[in-house]
């Protein structure tokens, strides 16, 4: 059971609201007051697990404002849930939140979610990392109103030619694009994909390759809410190339396992 006097910091998912975690989804039906991302988590995945909860639409509050309900909450020996999209640590903005809480003296506990990434996987059916293609992915994004570090720019992560999974920045593609190429690694026939709103109903999804998806993606009217998956990865299977895993090759011998001999 939850822990009166506790925030719970908890991972909605992509989108899908059978994706939150059993732990998230538990913490939620029992929570009295609820402050969820409402500009990117679903109001019917809060309707659906809480829906007598006391309810705050983050997106057009200030840290504050957003501090303010929370310890209000747990003031009064009420349950509360601070719902954020996807996981919480990527992208989530919760350090300053819990920093608050730290100076104020009240606990928490923050319980993961699966990200967007990670479902545009999968609704790709795609792996990220294969043998001899890409064994890292790099979680990152371009450059905005957020400043990024100089030493974290597109462009020099884009040299080692990883797998890039990019958040919050298909509304700035063309620069996407320019600053992958200038990195040296990939080409135009990189292969690309778009997902926006991975798992939600009207899930969408462009591919192309470094060439031609900043068109593709106007075509598609894709503005936001979109993933930007990028690497040769997501060629492998059209090209027709063997990329098997050592892992259950019968001549491959590991701790569980002695492999035959070749």
């Amino acid at each position: 059971m939850s822990e009166q006097g506790t925030i719970y910091f908890v991972g909605a998912g992509p989108g899908a609201a059978d994706l939150i975690t059993v732990r998230g989804a538990r913490l939620l039906r029992e929570a009295d007051v609820v402050v969820y991302a409402g500009s990117l988590v679903d109001r019917e995945l809060v309707q659906a697990y809480a829906p007598q909860a006391q309810v705050y639409d983050s997106a057009g509050m200030a840290l504050t404002e957003i501090i303010t309900a929370m310890l209000d909450g747990v003031t009064a020996g009420k349950r509360v849930v601070r719902l954020h999209t996807g996981d919480p640590s990527i992208y989530g903005a919760i350090q300053e939140q819990m920093a608050a809480l730290d100076r104020l003296g009240v606990g928490y506990q923050v319980v993961p979610g699966v990200t967007s990434a990670f479902a545009a996987a999968a609704a790709l059916k795609q792996e990220l990392t294969l043998p001899e293609v890409s064994q890292t992915v790099i979680i990152t994004r371009v450059e905005g109103r957020t400043p990024v570090p100089e030493r974290e720019a597109l462009r020099s992560l884009a040299t080692h030619g990883a797998t890039l999974a990019l958040y919050l920045s298909v509304g700035m593609i063309d620069a996407v694009v320019a600053e992958l190429l200038a990195g040296g690694a990939y080409t135009p026939a990189t292969p690309v994909a778009v997902v926006s709103k991975a798992s939600w109903t009207d899930e969408q999804i462009v591919t192309g390759c470094l060439g031609n998806i900043a068109a593709r993606i106007a075509a598609a009217d894709i503005t936001k809410q979109a993933m930007i998956l990028v690497g040769e990865v997501l060629g492998v299977r059209q090209a027709g190339v063997q990329a098997a895993s050592k892992l259950y090759d019968e001549t491959f011998s590991h701790g569980c396992r002695n492999g035959l001999v070749a």
